[in-house]
């Protein structure tokens, strides 16, 4: 159990690495961020249940603005991925907290005209050093639809363990059943790749 109230916590706000800049939510945020939906939207729908329709950049705002919220309450941490410090990559979110461990789940997506570089890999694994480094986590967890063939890729390339398969465990985000979730997870950095992590830019 944390000592001191994690609203108290003086958190870094910006994460560099080899090739990414992650920073929480700020005013204005809204369009980029629906530029993004817009264009991964076919592959964001299947998946993701805030995507069951295309969001209008002020409902995009409101997220953004909600999130901003969320980072100073504690209740979650999301971090837009930028290549080059300008060009948005994806979205890593660590959430679900439970203070009480420290525990943590992670949720991810990505612009699907940047994918195939590795982006999100490097996005989440930094944001899995920055959940054990200054969130004190003891437990990250990644939870996956294995009909998402993409999404479970990423954490076994950062050597999440693999802690099984929970059957028939949330409904289908096309309400057509129930489906499986396979559930992975870390309990410390042993392994994990380190990407250049910092809290400083990077020197060209």
């Amino acid at each position: 159990m944390a000592d001191l109230d994690p609203i108290l916590w003086d958190l870094p706000t910006a994460i560099y690495t080899d090739r990414l800049l992650l920073r929480p939510p700020q005013v204005g945020d809204g369009e980029l961020v629906n530029r993004a939906i817009k264009a991964s939207f076919d592959e964001l729908h299947k998946w993701l249940h805030w995507a069951s329709k295309m969001p209008s950049i002020e409902e995009s705002e409101v997220e953004v603005r909600k999130a901003m919220a969320q980072w100073i309450l504690r209740k979650y941490f999301r971090f837009y991925a930028f290549a080059d410090e300008e060009t948005f990559v994806g979205v890593v979110t660590i959430y679900e907290a439970n203070w009480d461990v420290p525990a943590f789940e992670m949720g991810y997506w990505g612009h699907t005209n940047h994918s195939g570089h590795g982006y999100m890999t490097e996005a989440v694994g930094a944001a899995t050093r920055y959940a054990f480094e200054f969130l004190k986590a003891k437990r990250v967890e990644i939870c996956c639809d294995p009909d998402n063939e993409r999404s479970p890729k990423i954490p076994e390339r950062l050597a999440y363990t693999f802690e099984g398969n929970l059957k028939f465990s949330e409904p289908k985000e096309d309400g057509s059943g129930v489906r499986d979730t396979l559930v992975f997870a870390r309990y410390d950095l042993e392994s994990l790749p380190e990407f250049g992590f910092g809290l400083t830019p990077r020197l060209a």
